[in-house]
């Protein structure tokens, strides 16, 4: 190759990397930090700062090693955002040669955000895009409505709270954000990925826009969403006092034309308890849900969620009301005759425990619940109805004391109806009209209460069978005792029949290990 374009080549290469680094000192691109400032600050309706610009040609941006989005007044005096570092991508040509900037992209590294909700629905975001004046006459160095071809933000993290405190503030790390055409007059799509507290993930993907010049709350937007491994004890959204947990992974649709909010979708549940005493169900839970929220008067509806375990399957549906305490539910779930053995295995989830070494086999459960009160703290009542079912591993008969250990159901106890009234709050669990038949024993009817702990305490009225071998002769054994007494008492005298009249029977200790007493000397009196 001919040596003179080589010297060519040289030189053009030098005078090139002569410019790149002689511009910077003669532009003075901190000069024209105010504009960008001004920009940023109109275009999101509050105070912007930043520190020293400087300039990259090769990358064509502005960069600042900080960055501070004010919060809005009336909910903190801590900035809103605050950045390790912003680069703000221009339009070289009209930079250099007419001091104009044209902002192409923002890319914010490691933002520090704090999300504040008040009590009365509305958010500290929400005034963002709302100039606090008028909004100045487009020219060469403003732009009414900021247009952004890319805004990325990298490695942030994000701290919600509420006005009053009411719980512990809930912390996303790990967020990356990229849209596309931002602007606050047109729809963009976005593509936000986070981790939250426990070790769970969300991923948001979709289309939002135009930005709310009302309420930034209430942009219009519709969205796919992705968690993973989300427990909402674990990340402190519920008390684990409480004991609820679980390992949920989520997969919705999410919709908003800003005013009600909608969301579909699939909840995969495992290691899920719903009680204090209860224990993780060994196999996941299947949810599909259906719900709405009006974004104003921050009330909602539930068309479903369909709770399945195997064939068995709980609809719930109602209404709730987001207060500032917490979320107030208006629920009504329905059980229609579901297969006892589809339950057995979830029983323990909400801290119902068969006895020691029993299980349920065949029959039905039926339940008609509403579920009212705090969602934290709700309440559950309604009736509950077992039918045409075994409690296989466990003889009724031989464990009633009092009665001489009747036995004789070969270790197994039929149940052919077992029913209540059911009212559950977080301070006890009291069952009324309680009524059991099991035809190798008799029936029994009364009212008992089961504490947090797991303690029992029911009273009841037991009549024993005439028709089993067991009853019968049991009912025979206290007749005869009657008639000792009675003509001990009344000589002379035919005393009446009594075996089948009835006697108290308490049920103490556990579900697990209960405790059966018969007073027969209530029934020799």
């Amino acid at each position: 190759m001919d040596k003179r374009w080589l010297l060519i080549g040289a030189l053009v290469l030098g005078v090139f990397l002569f410019v790149i680094l002689l511009v910077p000192f003669v532009l003075n691109p901190d000069a024209f930090r105010p504009i960008v400032e001004t920009q940023l600050t109109t275009a999101l309706g509050r105070e912007v700062t930043m520190g020293k610009l400087s300039l990259s040609l090769m990358h064509g941006s502005l960069v600042s090693n900080d960055i501070v989005i004010a919060d809005d007044p009336s909910f903190s005096n801590v900035p809103f955002v605050q950045a390790k570092s912003l680069v703000v991508g221009i339009e070289l040509l009209p930079f250099i040669y007419h001091h104009q900037v044209r902002i192409t992209r923002l890319t914010i590294d490691a933002p520090s955000m704090q999300l504040i909700e008040h009590s009365n629905g509305k958010w500290n975001y929400s005034s963002l895009g709302r100039s606090a004046s008028p909004a100045p006459s487009p020219g060469p160095t403003s732009l009414p409505d900021l247009i952004v071809g890319e805004l990325q933000i990298v490695n942030g993290s994000a701290l919600v709270s509420s006005i009053p405190s009411t719980a512990k503030p809930f912390e996303y790390s790990d967020i990356n954000l990229t849209v596309q055409q931002l602007s606050l007059s047109k729809s963009f799509p976005f593509d936000l990925s986070a981790k939250l507290p426990g070790n769970g993930t969300v991923k948001l993907t979709g289309n939002a826009g135009p930005i709310s010049q009302k309420d930034a709350s209430q942009t219009p937007f519709q969205a796919t969403l992705q968690i993973r491994e989300f427990n909402p004890a674990a990340s402190g959204l519920i008390d684990s006092g409480k004991g609820i947990s679980m390992d949920n992974d989520i997969d919705a649709e999410i919709k908003s034309d800003g005013r009600k909010l909608s969301s579909s979708g699939k909840i995969k549940a495992s290691r899920l308890q719903l009680a204090p005493n209860g224990s993780p169900a060994q196999e996941p839970v299947d949810i599909d849900y259906s719900i709405a929220e009006d974004l104003v008067t921050r009330e909602g509806s539930v068309s479903a969620i369909d709770i399945h375990s195997g064939t068995a399957t709980v609809h719930v549906n109602g209404s709730f009301k987001l207060a500032p305490e917490a979320m107030i539910l208006n629920l009504r779930l329905a059980a229609p005759a579901l297969p006892l053995e589809q339950l057995d295995r979830l029983l323990p989830v909400v801290g119902v425990r068969l006895p020691s070494g029993s299980s349920l086999q065949g029959g039905s459960l039926t339940a008609d619940l509403g579920i009212t009160g705090p969602a934290t703290a709700a309440t559950l009542s309604g009736p509950v109805q077992l039918e045409n079912t075994r409690l296989a591993g466990f003889d009724l008969g031989s464990k009633i004391e009092g009665l001489n250990r009747l036995g004789g159901t070969g270790n197994v106890t039929e149940i052919r109806v077992l029913k209540a009234n059911v009212n559950s709050s977080p301070q006890a669990t009291r069952l009324t009209e309680i009524y059991g038949e099991m035809p190798q024993v008799g029936t029994a009817s009364g009212e008992g209460t089961i504490a947090p702990s797991g303690e029992i305490d029911f009273h009841l009225t037991a009549k024993l069978n005439n028709s089993s071998v067991a009853g019968s002769l049991t009912n025979q054994a206290i007749d005869k005792a009657n008639g000792v007494l009675g003509g001990i008492l009344h000589p002379g005298a035919k005393p009446p029949a009594i075996g089948g009249r009835g006697f108290p029977l308490t049920i103490t200790g556990t579900a697990g290990s209960p405790t059966l007493r018969a007073n027969m000397s209530a029934i020799l009196r």
